[in-house]
């Protein structure tokens, strides 16, 4: 077994051991397939006011500008499909927010996988990325052969369907390169059919500025009120392109116990939320992705959903 076979091997193993999904690995290269597809996006403003899209079109297309000498991207996946949900007849938060911020859990863990490579293979340099740097994580993984992209553009895979998130170690090593898979999407539009906003404006193609996690988390001002009656009682995100995906039929729920909810959140009714104050939102939510949007953003998007 030659060092290369040996150390992608050695990789694929202690990923599996730390919990993650799967791993695949891809040259660390320009993507050129990606770049005009992102251009037309930015293009169309389909960022709204993610204006962050907007920098470092270079270093989101090649990593080897965000790590000098990286020969190789190590793409993992991780589950955080639940074992219980909300009740429906309540507002709804995206699952990937029940439990603690995957960035924590996540970066924790890309540590771990980068100072085992340091220990077993020898003087590896590399940075770990947890979709908080200008790194394309989907087109990544769908290069590293880990799923393919959906029609609602998010990465998918027979196996386990779309809910887990993605991260990136990008390292100076030379290891094996995995195949990218094809796509099984096949003549379904389920995704495109069930989005409240109709933000899936064709195949593949999602207008960031008409989603409902961008109305919900990224957007800092008042929600327009042309969507008023479209948001299904989602109050933080929205998973209804991947509920009704399926391919998530195949989901099995995740046994990592930082990403297990806060028990009374399962059981709030629309009046718990209404009625929510600072105190319990700190509470609720202590290490929560949904600290993102913080107190005012949350009731700005109750106050929406009840007018």
């Amino acid at each position: 077994m030659n060092s290369k076979t040996k150390h992608t091997a050695l990789i694929k193993a202690e990923a599996k051991r730390l919990g993650f999904l799967s791993c695949g690995i891809s040259k660390a290269e320009f993507l050129e397939e990606e770049a005009p597809r992102l251009e037309k996006w930015l293009r169309n403003g389909m960022q709204g006011e993610m204006s962050y899209m907007e920098n470092h079109f270079d270093k989101r297309l090649d990593p080897t500008k965000l790590v000098p000498d990286s020969k190789s991207v190590i793409s993992l996946l991780l589950n955080y499909f639940p074992s219980e949900t909300q009740d429906e007849a309540s507002y709804k938060i995206s699952k990937y927010a029940y439990g603690t911020d995957y960035h924590f859990v996540i970066k924790d863990k890309l540590k771990q996988l980068l100072a085992f490579i340091s220990e077993e293979i020898g003087d590896v340099h590399g940075r770990a990325f947890v979709d908080s740097a200008p790194v394309l994580d989907k087109a990544w993984a769908a290069k590293s052969g880990l799923g393919w992209m959906g029609k609602h553009s998010n990465l998918l895979t027979k196996q386990v369907g779309s809910f887990y998130f993605i991260a990136e170690l990008i390292v100076d090593l030379d290891l094996e390169y995995d195949r990218p898979v094809t796509d099984h999407c096949g003549a379904c539009t389920a995704c495109i059919d069930a989005c409240p906003t109709e933000a899936i404006i064709a195949p593949y193609v999602v207008d960031g500025s008409k989603c409902i996690s961008y109305f919900t988390i990224e957007l800092k001002n008042e929600i327009p009120s042309n969507v008023r009656g479209q948001f299904d009682d989602w109050v933080f995100g929205c998973d209804v392109c991947q509920d009704v995906c399926p391919w998530n039929r195949f989901s099995k729920s995740h046994n990592e116990p930082l990403f297990n909810p806060n028990p009374e959140l399962l059981s709030m009714t629309k009046k718990d939320w209404e009625e929510i104050t600072d105190e319990v939102f700190q509470k609720l939510f202590k290490n929560s992705a949904v600290q993102r949007t913080k107190f005012s953003g949350l009731q700005r998007n109750i106050n929406f959903l009840k007018d």
